[in-house]
C-alpha cells in the first residue's frame, strides 16, 4: 500500500485506481464462510442453492461489500474510513471476476484535512453492476 493522499491533492472527479479481484472460486467462498461466520448453505451447499431454484451456489454479498472496502482501505488506510453503506444489484455468480472501482464526489474541509466523498461501484467482466454504494474517508 502506498501512502495515502493528501486532501489538497484530491479533487473532485478523481478516480480511485480499479481494484480487480480474481475469479470467485468454490475454496474462495468456503474461506470467506469461515472468515466471516456466514455458513450459509446457500452459498457452499450446490444441492441446496438448487433446491432454492438456483443453478449453483453464489457468492455473499458481504464478499463483494468487502472488496469494495479493501479498494478504500487500500487508497485512504483502514483507519481512515468513516462510513461505507452499498446496495446489492445483482448475484454475484462463482468464477466471475470483480472490479472494484470509486470517485471522488465532493470534499469538505476541516481542522485537520477533510472529508472525501466517494461513489463506489462493483461490476463483473461483462461491467454488469453487482453493487452501488457511498463511502466518506478522512484524509490528512
Amino acid at each position: 500500500m502506498s501512502a495515502a493522499p493528501r486532501f489538497g491533492s484530491v479533487q473532485v472527479g478523481d478516480e480511485l485506481p480499479v481494484l480487480e479481484l480474481p475469479p470467485v472460486s468454490r475454496t474462495t467462498l468456503s474461506y470467506f464462510a469461515g472468515a466471516s461466520g456466514d455458513r450459509n448453505p446457500i452459498h457452499l451447499d450446490i444441492d441446496y442453492a438448487r433446491s432454492a431454484g438456483q443453478p449453483d451456489v453464489f457468492v455473499h454479498g458481504m464478499f463483494v461489500m468487502a472488496g469494495a472496502g479493501r479498494l478504500l482501505s487500500d487508497w485512504a488506510g483502514a483507519t481512515s474510513v468513516r462510513a461505507f453503506e452499498a446496495r446489492f444489484l445483482a448475484i454475484t455468480q462463482l468464477f466471475e471476476r470483480l472490479r472494484c472501482t470509486a470517485r471522488v464526489t465532493g470534499k469538505t474541509a476541516t481542522a485537520d484535512g477533510g472529508e472525501v466523498e466517494l461513489a463506489v461501484e462493483v461490476r463483473n467482466e461483462k461491467d454488469e453492476p453487482k453493487l452501488a454504494g457511498r463511502a466518506v474517508v478522512s484524509l490528512k
